[in-house]
């Protein structure tokens, strides 16, 4: 059996079974890719088109049987357990940076990583911009990946979470980059030693109704990074108002707050109206990651903000 003879097979089992992606890949086929190159120690991006067209492709390479019952074996776990491969693998990729993850913490898949590696949010920082907070942080890729975008700037990565943040403590060290991002314990922004000039935050924002119907492979990961819904609320937006009441305080002059709401926008609206949102372009869309500079927060709080 060759490579690719390998991971279709394997993709159809995935089809088969009615596994739910959206962990790093959005397809069967990718998910087998993915899990196979891993057992096989293969990196992510081995080519995998037919050799006519890449001769350094590796889809025609030949698999042993025991290669093929330890693909065999992964891909049934994926399958009995509905766990994230991440979780299988405990390897994820965001950007091209492979992090570690476990059950301690939320796949990292955030959209905020394209805005730091596109760096879609630049024209609002500059000279000023020193201090950075990653706030849900998770297992820390967000704060990786913004000290490998700005290497001048010093990071905080707060979490509620202290399992969270024993994953992020790995990723900070597997970078090597503990001397510039600091770990807080932190319930939102109530311990971070603030201010900042660019909050990031990809928050627990998952309505009640898209709670109640989450698959498996979402509900293997902490419900405290998913729901939106922990001060008694059901559109998700808990979380989020409250931050938004105090991060104002948070950010030094000029500073802006970047938040993902994924397909919570409707709620967001809902909640905040007339809160002037710059609306960041991603590859989901132009309507799941947002902006919000000190100025439009403060004519909020003025105008809107609940007393």
């Amino acid at each position: 059996m060759t490579l690719i003879e390998l991971i279709d097979h394997a993709a159809h089992q995935l089809d088969a079974a009615g596994v739910v992606f959206g962990h790093g890949t959005t397809n069967a086929f990718d998910e087998a890719a993915w899990l196979t190159l891993w057992q096989l120690g293969l990196a992510p991006d081995t080519s995998l088109a037919p050799p006519d067209e890449d001769p350094d492709s590796c889809a025609s390479q030949a698999i042993t049987p025991e290669q093929q019952a330890e693909v065999a074996e992964l891909v049934a776990r994926r399958i009995a357990t509905r766990k994230p491969a991440a979780y299988l693998t405990q390897e994820a990729w965001l950007q091209g940076v492979p992090f570690y993850v476990d059950e301690r913490a939320i796949v990292p898949r955030s959209l905020i990583a394209e805005v730091l590696a596109e760096g879609t949010v630049d024209v609002w920082l500059g000279p000023h911009t020193q201090r950075v907070l990653d706030l849900c942080t998770g297992n820390g890729s967000l704060a990786v990946l913004a000290a490998m975008a700005w290497p001048e700037v010093e990071v905080v990565g707060a979490d509620l979470s202290a399992d969270a943040l024993a994953v992020a403590r790995i990723n900070v060290d597997k970078h090597g980059l503990a001397e510039r991002i600091a770990l807080v314990e932190s319930d939102g922004l109530a311990a971070v030693p603030g201010p900042f000039d660019l909050i990031l935050c990809n928050p627990p924002y998952v309505n009640a109704e898209s709670m109640a119907a989450l698959p498996p492979e979402f509900r293997a990961e902490p419900e405290l990074a998913l729901s939106g819904n922990t001060a008694g609320g059901t559109d998700g937006m808990d979380f989020v108002r409250q931050l938004l009441a105090d991060v104002p305080r948070h950010l030094r002059e000029h500073g802006v707050l970047v938040l993902e709401i994924g397909h919570e926008r409707d709620h967001f609206e809902a909640a905040f109206p007339r809160l002037e949102a710059v609306w960041l372009d991603t590859s989901a869309g132009g309507d799941q990651v947002l902006l919000l500079t000190l100025d439009a927060l403060k004519a909020w709080q003025a105008t809107e903000a609940p007393t």
